[in-house]
C-alpha cells in the first residue's frame, strides 16, 4: 500500500470513480508532466443533495468548507484516473482555483477554500502545498456552493 493510500485510509476518505463530464469538455487534460483538472462540483454518488447553497445567505463557512472538501475528493478522483490509478505519481499540487457561490457582501472566500486546500495538504504533505485563488461568484452549476479546479505535476 502506498503512503498516499495509507493517508487516505487514515483520513477515512474513499475516492469515488472519476465522474464523466456533464457538457462538451474533458474532466482533465494531461500534457507532459502536468494534469489540469476541470472544475469539480460536489457530486456524491451522482447527487449534489446537501451541497446546494449560497455563502452569506443560507450556507455557513463550515458548510462551505465541507463542500470544498468534497470537491477536492472529486479532484483526487480525476488525478488518480490521469495517473493510471496511482496517486503516488503526484509530484506536486501546483494550484487550486476555488469558486464560492456567494452573496455580494460575503468576504470569507479564503476560509471556505481552506476546505479543499487543507485536504490536499493532508493527503500529499509538502507536495500538497499549492498556489490558490478563492473567488466569489454569483452562481455555480446546479446551485452548488463551491466548485474547485486544479493543476498537478505528475511523474
Amino acid at each position: 500500500m502506498s503512503a498516499i493510500a495509507r493517508k487516505l485510509q487514515e483520513l477515512n476518505i474513499e475516492i469515488p470513480e472519476a465522474s464523466k463530464p456533464a457538457a462538451n469538455y474533458v474532466p482533465y487534460v494531461k500534457t507532459g508532466n502536468m494534469v489540469v483538472v476541470s472544475g469539480q462540483i460536489p457530486f456524491v454518488k451522482g447527487s449534489v443533495e446537501g451541497q446546494v447553497g449560497k455563502l452569506g445567505a443560507n450556507f455557513s463557512i463550515e458548510q462551505g468548507q465541507k463542500v470544498a472538501k468534497v470537491c477536492a475528493i472529486n479532484i483526487l478522483s480525476q488525478v488518480r484516473d490521469a495517473c493510471g490509478g496511482d496517486l503516488s505519481k503526484v509530484k506536486k499540487c501546483i494550484r487550486l482555483g476555488v469558486f464560492v457561490n456567494s452573496t455580494p457582501e460575503f468576504k470569507d472566500h479564503p476560509a471556505v477554500a481552506n476546505g479543499a486546500s487543507d485536504l490536499i495538504a493532508q493527503v500529499f504533505g509538502e507536495k500538497g502545498q499549492h498556489a490558490r485563488a478563492a473567488v466569489g461568484v454569483a452562481a455555480l452549476p446546479f446551485g452548488v456552493a463551491v466548485e474547485v479546479e486544479a493543476m498537478f505535476e505528475v511523474e
